[in-house]
């Protein structure tokens, strides 16, 4: 048997572009008002970055478009629902809406354009010192679902979304802007999907449009990506060829106690969390559709890698335990070659889905005092009832 103590965090530092005393503000329409994506990137930053203190808004309104919506005109949405947040950084996520779904004219590409410039002036104008993401927007997916215009089964509206996304890769060279491709990698992960499981790969964007978790999970990987966010949670190796056991290397992690009794044992304090795959499959909303995206994407290799490596054990099949629980049974070849526990459910991992809960709720939370008491009273005195909702 192998055990492994998690007891705790230590302190890290790495090249990702939030820095510590951040505000985020997500602003888009359905899919970012799905409050999905924007839950997951929260829920990695506070895991994967624990001491960091960054705190995030979400701003989504269905409907919108670059020029505003049912939350009333661009104007109104940034001077109500951004500036007063004070964000150093803002992300911008339009375009679904802006196609009219329908074929790309010019005078539609106009029209966004220049509502989406508009949109950037006016953050620099009034936040000059904020950081934008510019996101080319998330597909309309044709690739797993049959055509959605079957009149004219050559047009694609998603072609639309990747001319659009173009445009926001060359206007965010020219004005500085960071950008972050949620189209790309998506269709790539459904084509994937499709060929694998094509009835689950339906579900991933169940309506065309509005991604499921799994879809979410995908989109929230490349936001993060932009963002240089660390691959690595963990990563210990040990060598235990003699009697006396070593740590051969560690990252992120600290190593104390190691010893071999007949059981190799340590203890471990990890600098932080992996995300929740196991625990995200059997929530409500999560279901096959997860492991299909994760299996169909680099997901894994890109945000989650928790990895134990043990070499010089004997041939044989050895448990692996965590503060006494049993996470599963690997032979010595699995071992050598490397464990990633952040596929496994481990305390590690529950510990996580707490984390992301929370982040949960924070964001329902303000979407029911912003969308449910904010606006609707807005003519009366919220004095008292703002503080209390705080």
């Amino acid at each position: 048997a192998l055990v492994a103590a998690h007891v705790g965090w230590a302190a890290d530092n790495d090249p990702f572009k939030l820095k510590n005393g951040d505000r985020v503000v997500f602003y888009g329409d359905s899919i970012t008002d799905q409050r999905l994506y924007t839950v997951i990137v929260e829920a990695y930053v506070a895991t994967r970055y624990p001491h960091l203190d960054v705190s995030f808004v979400n701003s989504g309104w269905g409907g919108d478009t670059v020029n505003g919506g049912g939350g009333g005109p661009i104007d109104t949405r940034l001077k109500r629902d951004v500036f007063p947040y004070d964000p150093t950084v803002v992300t911008i996520m339009l375009g679904m809406n802006d196609g009219g779904y329908k074929a790309e004219t010019e005078a539609n590409d106009r029209k966004y354009f220049g509502g989406y410039k508009h949109i950037v002036d006016s953050i620099r104008t009034t936040l000059p010192q904020a950081r934008i993401l510019a996101i080319e927007p998330s597909p309309f997916d044709d690739v797993a679902h049959e055509p959605a215009f079957p009149v004219n089964s050559d047009f694609h509206y998603n072609d639309v979304m990747r001319s659009f996304g173009k445009w926001i890769a060359n206007y965010a060279q020219q004005s500085n802007l960071d950008v972050a491709d949620l189209n790309s990698g998506m269709v790539k992960m459904l084509t994937q999907a499709h060929e694998l499981d094509p009835v689950n790969a339906k579900q991933i964007i169940p309506d065309h449009v509005h991604p499921s978790f799994a879809g979410h999970l995908v989109m929230a990987e490349e936001l993060l990506k932009a963002w240089n966010a660390r691959p690595i949670v963990d990563s210990v190796t040990l060598d235990v060829t003699r009697s006396t056991p070593k740590i051969e290397s560690t990252q992120f992690a600290t190593i104390s106690e190691l010893a071999n009794n007949g059981t190799i044992a340590w203890t471990e304090l990890d600098d932080a969390l992996p995300l929740p795959f196991k625990q995200w499959e059997d929530m409500w909303g999560g279901g096959p559709t997860v492991g299909l995206a994760i299996k169909s994407s680099d997901v894994t290799t890109a945000l989650n890698q928790q990895l134990l490596t043990v070499k010089g054990l004997h041939p044989g099949t050895y448990s692996l335990k965590i503060d006494g629980a049993s996470v599963g049974a690997f032979n010595n070849d699995q071992f050598r070659a490397g464990i990633n526990l952040a596929l496994l459910k481990t305390p590690a991992t529950d510990q996580a889905m707490k984390v992301y809960q929370l982040a949960n709720s924070h964001e329902e939370i303000h979407f029911d005092q912003w969308r449910n008491v904010d606006l609707p009273l807005n003519d009366y005195s919220l004095s008292q009832a703002q503080p209390a909702i705080d």
